[in-house]
């Protein structure tokens, strides 16, 4: 049987067949994923990813199985926030196997593949065209890789977006129709505004939203074990539920930059708040199968 990875434009006529099949491949593969969340900012910066693996945590000490695919494929960072740089992706039975942590939480990373000082990057047909042909480039691999792993029985599969709403849009088209967006944002009128931009636009796009998480939500002073305010206050609406506030805990930044050994932050106020926010998903999630 052709693998996915070796699907070759060989012809205008095959286009069609190609993307039908890659299409009940994907089906096939993700059968077992109860719910699918796309994490997504219209803003940089926001800690999108931190709360993407935060949630992933949250859920699988909740007794769920979970898994994150790192569809950032310019900044790959979830294989170093789960502590597998070098882990292998390994051909099994019925696809690639996932790349594990230790506490079971699976991670689909670029960054497992390709060296934090190196680019990822994709072969183009065309000179000065990068920034259209990497684009179909990402989504044709995005689609083969997911259409081949063997994500096995999952309550929740996370895909860690990359920033930008237009590419939220781009991704709301490209992913399976039930998958539902949770966006992020800082509490800065800014940030709040760009991410409002980006409801908007996953709005006129169809796309189903459950919610928002603050992230940056004050700082946690170990010294006085107090949460201070971090940025003035905003007041730019983000029409959506709010799933939870997290604050800005150093410890949690430095646990990020060494793997993020499990069960280490569980006794502090930022655990607490992403503790929170992940139950609020659960409930939201469970409420759109009710």
């Amino acid at each position: 049987m052709k693998s996915y990875f070796d699907i070759q434009g060989d012809g205008g006529s095959n286009v069609v067949a190609q993307v039908e099949a890659q299409l009940e491949a994907i089906q096939s593969a993700l059968a077992g994923v109860r719910f699918r969340v796309a994490v997504g900012s219209g803003k940089g910066g926001v800690g999108k990813s931190t709360v993407t693996m935060a949630l992933a945590q949250a859920l699988r000490a909740g007794g769920a199985t979970v898994a994150i695919l790192d569809a950032d494929f310019n900044g790959p960072c979830q294989a170093h926030l789960a502590g597998l740089t070098a882990a292998p992706w390994v051909p099994g039975a019925r696809g690639l196997s996932v790349p594990r942590r230790p506490d079971g939480i699976g991670v689909v990373s670029m960054g497992s593949l390709v060296p934090a000082d190196r680019p990822v990057s994709l072969e183009t047909v065309s000179q000065g065209d990068e920034h259209v042909w990497r684009s179909t480039k990402e989504f044709a691999f995005l689609g083969q890789l997911m259409g081949s792993l063997d994500w096995g029985s999952l309550d929740y599969l996370l895909f860690d977006l990359p920033p930008g709403a237009e590419r939220s849009v781009q991704f709301a088209d490209f992913l399976p129709a039930d998958t539902l967006f949770a966006l992020v944002t800082v509490p800065s009128d800014v940030a709040r505004g760009v991410v409002a931009r980006s409801v908007a636009a996953l709005e006129a796009a169809g796309a189903d939203m459950v919610g928002y998480v603050e992230n940056m939500a004050g700082y946690y002073c170990q010294d006085c074990d107090e949460i201070k305010p971090l940025f003035p206050a905003a007041t730019t609406p983000i029409p959506l539920p709010l799933l939870g506030r997290i604050p800005f805990d150093p410890a949690l930044a430095e646990l990020c930059d060494r793997g993020w050994p499990e069960a280490e932050s569980q006794d502090r106020p930022s655990a607490q708040a992403i503790e929170a926010v992940a139950q609020n998903l659960v409930l939201a999630l469970e409420g759109r199968r009710s």
